[in-house]
């Protein structure tokens, strides 16, 4: 697939960048000698333990605008707010600046509430520094309104009128109507499928449009082509996948430079306890060698490790939604037994830690390597406010931590080059 050669290119440019980050923060006398070598290594000298990567050392004088905070991961650029306490990541390693939390439209918006919940939600969302809201082109389909999401979206943008440069909105294309030539990855759907979505958002562009899983009946020159000409036609600013395999993705990165198009920048992937081998195997490993990041959702298993299926299903629950089935039936298989009884024990450890069990696992989420953002999905004002509160547990999550997770879990998942235990 040409790969090595694009992955060369991309290591060799990352040096540079790196060699460059030396020279802008020199270390002071005495200090260490300059930024990390290797692609996405860390600008550090001497004693410094943040990861600027471009940006201004530990050296006590922070950038206008953010304050950088100390984190496990060196590859990422994490930094404060100015004017709240959220944390800003690159999305991979683009230049995008997303909130680490992002707000999610998937089955509320336009469906489980209503318009005026979905409006307080964004408010809450925006005014406490999320920047990110996510969408698509199938999301809320049972109601009138096949597209029922952009719109309820691009009303509530419209009518509180933020700056368009202030915030990320990322919808995704695949299902769009009932024709056929409304479904897939063709390049009639895709440049088609966007212009409807921003149609319904009252949007001139997204900021990404993600191709909302593979279409095995469109060449993936031709998926290529598609998102590189929409960006150039400025009715998206950057592409991504979602629910694509790593060899996927590395054949839309190797199309990209073999023909001199533009690859994917992101990957949207499901992440909580009990899906953890894409995102903490594969993608860091796409994410160092091509700078493809990871945008996740449902880190609370779509309320499974909230706890509230513990003694069954509750009438107002997302497994008593129709379309949900599945969901039910796994909190009453044998493998969601044991899951739950997993969680009965986390929750134990959420309560000695002073937090509940949605922020520890929303905080265990972001402390993954190559996750960008992690997507909420809310139907009330309090799970929105209680999910924020992850931010004040990343720094909490030390090795320490983390392997009792693992160990209370049981399902660490091992890469090929990592011997198991």
């Amino acid at each position: 697939m040409q790969v090595s050669f694009a992955c060369t290119e991309h290591n060799l440019k990352s040096r540079s960048e790196d060699r460059l980050c030396g020279l802008r923060t020199a270390p002071p006398p005495g200090g260490g000698s300059g930024g990390g070598g290797g692609g996405g290594g860390s600008c550090q000298g001497g004693n410094g333990n943040y990861n600027t990567q471009g940006s201004a050392k530990s050296t006590g004088r922070e950038p206008s605008g953010s304050r950088l905070v100390p984190q496990g991961h060196a590859h990422m650029k994490e930094a404060i707010g100015r004017h709240s306490s959220m944390k800003y990541r690159n999305l991979g390693k683009s230049g995008l600046r997303v909130s680490c939390l992002g707000l999610g439209t998937w089955v509320t918006f336009g469906s489980q509430i209503s318009d005026e919940m979905a409006e307080n939600l964004m408010t809450i969302a925006y005014e406490a520094g999320v920047n990110l809201f996510d969408t698509a082109e199938v999301y809320a389909s049972g109601r009138s309104s096949l597209h029922r999401a952009e719109i309820t979206l691009g009303n509530i943008i419209k009518k509180k009128g933020w700056r368009r440069s202030s915030y990320v909105v990322t919808t995704k294309i695949y299902w769009g109507g009932q024709a056929e030539t409304e479904r897939g990855l063709s390049r009639k759907h895709i440049i088609e499928g966007l212009r409807g979505s921003l149609s319904r958002l009252q949007l001139d562009y997204v900021d990404i449009v993600f191709a909302n899983r593979n279409d095995v009946n469109s060449p993936m020159e031709e998926i290529v082509r598609a998102m590189t000409f929409v960006i150039n036609q400025g009715t998206a600013m950057y592409w991504g996948t979602s629910r694509w395999s790593a060899m996927e993705i590395m054949e839309a990165y190797s199309v990209a430079r073999q023909f001199n198009l533009i690859p994917p920048v992101c990957e949207q992937a499901e992440y909580h306890y009990f899906q953890r081998d894409k995102v903490e195997v594969q993608l860091p490993d796409l994410y160092h060698k091509i700078g493809v990041g990871a945008m996740t959702w449902s880190p609370l298993a779509c309320g499974l490790i909230t706890g509230k299926y513990s003694e069954g299903v509750p009438d107002i629950s997302r497994a008593n939604i129709k379309g949900y089935q599945w969901l039910k039936e796994r909190v009453h298989s044998e493998e969601g037994r044991k899951q739950l009884a997993k969680i009965k024990e986390l929750h134990l450890m959420a309560d000695r830690l002073g937090c509940t069990a949605a922020q520890l696992a929303i905080a265990w989420c972001l402390r993954s390597e190559g996750v960008s953002s992690v997507l909420l999905g809310v139907s009330n004002t309090d799970q929105l406010v209680e999910n924020l509160g992850a931010l004040r547990l990343i720094s909490q999550m030390t090795p320490q931590t983390v392997a009792e997770i693992d160990s209370l879990l049981g399902n660490k998942p091992h890469s090929k080059k990592e011997p198991r235990a």
